[in-house]
């Protein structure tokens, strides 16, 4: 991802965790921030020590990254949104990862397009 739309710094990641709303699923929990001023989204990740070693968490931000990239036309810009992930997403594919993501964006109202679409993408798999 481009370093413009990565949250990268712990006083950015702070003001998303207080001023920002939360939106979660058994695999992830998203932070919302809204940021009118800003033409685009910056995403900021999180994985704990608790989910696994090295390889698993940089293979999940791995995956989270792919998913918005392939997810990047249809959500709404103007956000700073964190991901945080939960042990059972150290066990998900590529194609579980972007459906949980698809799910929590969804309830977070970030995303700009129908359940058609997302239906599809499933058939497809």
């Amino acid at each position: 991802m481009k370093k413009k739309l990565r949250i990268k710094k712990n006083d950015e990641f702070q003001l998303v965790f207080q001023k920002g709303e939360s939106f979660g699923n058994r695999q992830f929990v998203v932070y919302v921030l809204d940021k009118p001023s800003q033409d685009f989204f910056r995403i900021g990740l999180s994985v704990s020590k608790k989910v696994g070693n090295a390889v698993v968490r940089n293979q999940i931000k791995r995956y989270i990254r792919q998913s918005f990239l392939e997810l990047k036309d249809d959500i709404k810009e103007g956000k700073d949104y964190v991901i945080i992930a939960r042990k059972p997403a150290a066990t998900m594919d590529l194609f579980e990862v972007k459906s949980s993501l698809i799910h929590v964006l969804k309830r977070a109202k970030s995303l700009n397009f129908k359940k058609s679409k997302s239906s599809s993408y499933k058939s497809s798999r």
